[in-house]
């Protein structure tokens, strides 16, 4: 089914909305959310939440593009589950190594006076991201957004995992550079 039809799903408040976009898009949000939690328990309720709120956003709202909209929903409801998790002395999955490798670059500070340098380091990364070719996008989103594991992002585009390891290394060099040049670091 087209994402305009299960999106008029939504607006028509039919249940089979929810059984269309599990159809089409559980195995694509399940991975988001076990690449997090590593859980399989937890990772199915992170989709039925994702769900939830995907009923509960439409309407009002109408994503462009259904895909990145679950998948940014899985991956907040995801993220907020692990914290919680983390803070019972539980956690695991990829982000931990994710953030890990990230902390160099990028302050992990969320304070009200830091809002607008956070507003100038996301135009900033997402800047560096538009520059770099294309292949290199896509092992650095699919590392530090959707946090895949560094031998499936190999295995996916034809890497070994060293050179995957590499690639991150010399991106996250990049980005830093740029982040100092930007006084942003």
């Amino acid at each position: 089914m087209e994402d305009s039809a299960i999106i008029s799903l939504y607006f028509s408040r039919s249940e089979k909305a929810i059984a269309e976009t599990d159809r089409k898009y559980g195995a694509y949000c399940f991975a988001i959310a076990n690449n997090i939690l590593s859980s399989r328990e937890d990772s199915e309720e992170s989709v039925n939440d994702t769900y939830l709120a995907a009923w509960n956003s439409i309407p009002p709202q109408y994503p462009n593009a259904l895909a990145s909209f679950l998948g940014k929903i899985t991956r907040y409801i995801s993220l907020d589950r692990w914290r919680k998790g983390r803070a019972a002395k539980r956690g695991g999955g990829e982000l931990p190594l994710a953030l890990e490798e990230l902390g160099d670059c990028v302050s992990g500070e969320e304070t009200p006076e830091k809002a607008a340098m956070n507003r100038e380091l996301t135009r900033c990364v997402n800047h560096f991201l538009d520059d770099l070719p294309e292949a290199e996008r896509k092992v650095f989103v699919c590392r530090y957004w959707y946090l895949d594991p560094i031998g499936e992002i190999g295995k996916r585009f034809g890497f070994s995992e060293s050179k995957v390891k590499s690639m991150l290394y010399r991106l996250r060099g990049k980005l830093r550079e740029e982040l100092k040049e930007e006084g942003l670091v």
